[in-house]
């Protein structure tokens, strides 16, 4: 495999750097009346504006030709077409597919995802209305959704920005600390409570340790009958959820292609649906599938996805930038961040390529994040001010869903107002302490309206971003075994945790911080001197 850091392409642009490395942000507006027009593009009423980020058109054009060396354009038509883009599990990436009702991409599955698509449509308006109840036939006052990662994020991101409070209460548990669990059981009444346990294996040790909690707890309530009628299961292993005591009817299949960090499109978003209603869930699923359309049909100077992909390879490795932080100025997309956070980080975390090779480029960076104005009392003193730089994704809805006078102006005027201040910075007037640099980066991302469409179309632009990321980096977005490492030596240590002996090994075979922190940890947490 030919490293794209070889290419010609790639040298023109470490070339181009260098040649203009010393021009500011502040130069190039002063030097460019037309620079938004020319660095900001508008899809279906989201805006991308990149014109704040350290580069011209003549980089712009520079960074396409880079994309086409590493061949995008091939990349993205195995993605659509289900090719298998992820070769190390040996898998297509169809998430697109959960999306296209009508097949448009050829997708060989869609009577499969139609038909799974109406069950979870006709459950999701019968819990929603009532008609769907527990043993004693109340209607489900609470939703809890067990999941993690994937399983737990988007659905979290998707029902927070429009849960619309018409249904039940949704409550989201990832966490295998028991404190999380409890707090929503407190709080909730088994009578009334149906759980939703997310996990494509349902094997995942989190999800499953919280779903048997879950079950033993109803049985107690309600009796033997209580799981049957209070749990519903989303997997790609039915069987198992089956033997775990679930009827058929509460069970809703996913694909081994839909990776879980994709999967909000799928039955893995069914707590979201629920909290937003089946309306709002399809027009985000429309809105993805919009984006979906632009992505392959629009000419890559033109392809907003491409664009902001090739915005954060000039900045991670050109510009050296080795953390991205998400700003959404909207109290909806508050989750995002974090969402956004294991999209980029579990895709694109990597050290070696496709083919096995060690990476010489520096791929994901940090991404970390919080709502707008909150974040401006948290890290953006860092931003502004600190030896090290971020790029910085701005977020915001031109029309919010509230009438509360005053609020939303000042918002957005907040926004803009630290976006020019990355920018432009100031000298303080003489007070180093009061100077701020500027010539620090940020995107723009500003759309209509946060509907259901324009959150599908948000989600579906950053994960085609990604996905074009890993394509010039040379890597497989897909996988995730970094993850699975972790979970692995988890299931090893767990009899250790426990207090009894590690399978065949003894605890002579543990590492002098492991064997020692057990050790304290039994001692105060059986209270033993």
């Amino acid at each position: 495999m030919t490293r794209i850091t070889d290419s010609a392409a790639w040298q023109a642009l470490a070339t181009h750097y260098d040649d203009t490395v010393a021009m500011t942000l502040a130069d190039m507006f002063r030097s460019d009346a037309a620079r938004f027009a020319t660095l900001s593009r508008e899809h279906g009423g989201l805006l991308l504006d990149l014109s704040r980020n350290r580069l011209s058109g003549d980089t712009l054009g520079r960074l396409l030709d880079l994309a086409r060396a590493a061949d995008v354009e091939s990349w993205r038509r195995r993605l659509f077409s289900g090719e298998t883009v992820n070769a190390t599990e040996d898998r297509a990436a169809l998430h697109t597919a959960l999306r296209d009702p009508r097949g448009f991409f050829g997708a060989p599955v869609t009577n499969d995802i139609v038909a799974t698509q109406g069950r979870l449509a006709s459950f999701t308006a019968a819990v929603r209305d009532g008609t769907e109840g527990g043993v004693g036939g109340q209607p489900f006052r609470d939703v809890v959704a067990l999941g993690i990662g994937g399983s737990h994020l988007g659905p979290l991101v998707a029902a927070s920005a429009l849960g619309d409070g018409a249904g039940p209460q949704v409550h989201f548990v990832a966490n295998v600390d028991g404190h999380a669990l409890d707090a929503v059981l407190r709080a909730v009444d088994p009578a009334t409570t149906l759980f939703v346990v997310g996990s494509k294996t349902f094997t995942t040790q989190e999800t499953m340790t919280n779903a048997a909690t879950a079950a033993a707890w109803l049985t107690a309530a309600i009796g033997d009958e209580a799981v049957q009628s209070h749990v519903a299961a989303l997997t790609a292993r039915p069987d198992r959820a089956l033997e775990f005591g679930l009827r058929e009817a509460r069970i809703f299949p996913f694909w081994d292609w839909v990776g879980g960090r994709f999967s909000l499109w799928s039955a893995a978003g069914l707590p979201a649906a629920i909290a937003m209603g089946w309306t709002a869930f399809d027009e985000m699923c429309a809105g993805a599938h919009d984006m979906d359309r632009h992505f392959v049909d629009a000419p890559l100077e033109d392809n907003l996805p491409v664009l902001l992909a090739l915005a954060g390879i000039w900045n991670v490795n050109f510009e050296n930038l080795g953390a991205h932080a998400v700003v959404p100025y909207d109290e909806r997309l508050r989750h995002l961040p974090a969402f956004l956070q294991q999209l980029e980080m579990e895709s694109n975390g990597k050290g070696v390529s496709r083919t096995g090779e060690v990476l010489e480029a520096a791929v994901a960076p940090v991404v970390f994040g919080m709502a707008g104005t909150n974040a401006q009392h948290t890290f953006h003193q860092w931003l502004h001010q600190g030896p090290r730089q971020a790029a910085v994704d701005f977020i915001a809805a031109a029309r919010p869903a509230h009438d509360l006078a005053g609020h939303h102006d000042k918002l957005i005027a907040n926004m803009l107002a630290q976006a020019e201040a990355l920018a432009f910075g100031t000298d303080g007037e003489g007070d180093p302490h009061k100077a701020c640099p500027g010539n620090r980066p940020s995107t723009t991302i500003l759309v209509e309206q946060l509907d259901g469409r324009r959150l599908g179309m948000l989600i579906a632009l950053y994960e085609h971003k990604v996905f074009v990321q890993g394509v010039i980096w040379g890597l497989n977005s897909f996988d995730q075994f970094g993850v699975e490492l972790g979970k692995d030596l988890a299931a090893r240590l767990l009899p250790a945790a426990q207090g009894g002996e590690m399978g065949n090994e003894t605890g002579d075979d543990l590492d002098s911080s492991t064997a020692g922190l057990l050790a304290q940890f039994h001692t105060w947490r059986d209270g033993t001197p």
